[in-house]
């Protein structure tokens, strides 16, 4: 069972551009993200860009990169894309974001093993939310699942609603935070990139809803690793200190 990642990397970020090539501490965040996956033991790992400059990057430390097209609309399409331009067939396809520096080599390998189930097809990995601003942040995606992990719904919203008003998310353990990395059996992820728009995933502006809404399950892993996405520049100091600490 041949396991690979695919780091899909975009240099015209509206809120970040040329984020890949931003460097902490010297080094470019996608490098710090290929080195962390590379540690794992996958049997494949690569960037796919549509960008010379980010491909001629990724070729200067001797890194694997596959150039895609430009008409990917996101990260997943571009991971489906570069699966096809391999020479082997694998069976499961990680979709590990370029914006996360600090990802640990574990919360991979969560996300790797639990492909190994029949039953699971998509994985992916949640956090407790550990404050109110983080519930209520819209730009933090919340996740809900049913008693075998497996996800009800993602929202930008804070959910589950907390209708009790004297209660506060320090009185329950049921509020999370979804990480955006991707496990997907190989058959799957093919399936899933030529689904069309969804409603709810148009509302949200999140993709995993569309699968959601056509029938197909994502197990969600809990993880009590906190990293750090870098979005926009200002993210950028965070991370100095991150690195730091």
């Amino acid at each position: 069972m041949k396991s690979v990642a695919i780091i899909p990397a975009r240099y015209n970020s509206s809120r970040f551009p040329g984020k890949p090539l931003a460097t902490i501490g010297g080094v470019s965040m996608v490098r710090r993200v290929y080195e962390i996956v590379s540690s794992v033991g996958l049997d494949f790992v690569a960037v796919a860009t549509d960008d010379s400059r980010i491909y001629d990057h990724v070729k200067s430390w001797g890194g694997e990169v596959i150039m895609t097209s430009e008409n990917c609309i996101n990260g997943t399409e571009r991971v489906a894309e570069a699966i096809t331009h391999l020479s082997f067939d694998p069976e499961f396809v990680l979709n590990i974001q370029g914006d996360e520096p600090f990802i640990k080599p574990q919360q991979i390998m969560q996300v790797a093993n639990a492909l190994k189930d029949p039953g699971t097809g998509i994985s992916t990995l949640k956090k407790k939310i550990e404050n109110e601003e983080e519930f209520n942040n819209q730009n933090v995606v919340k996740v809900v699942t049913d008693t075998d992990d497996f996800a009800l719904y993602f929202s930008r919203s804070p959910i589950p609603f907390i209708r009790d008003k004297s209660s506060s998310i320090s009185s329950f353990h049921a509020f999370y935070k979804h990480l955006g990395v991707y496990g997907f059996k190989k058959n799957i992820l093919m399936d899933i990139v030529r689904l069309p728009e969804s409603i709810l995933q148009k509302i949200e502006n999140l993709e995993q809803l569309c699968w959601l809404e056509n029938g197909y399950l994502i197990k969600v892993l809990e993880t009590d690793f906190q990293s750090l996405a870098v979005d926009v520049p200002e993210d950028l100091a965070k991370a100095e200190k991150y690195l730091k600490n």
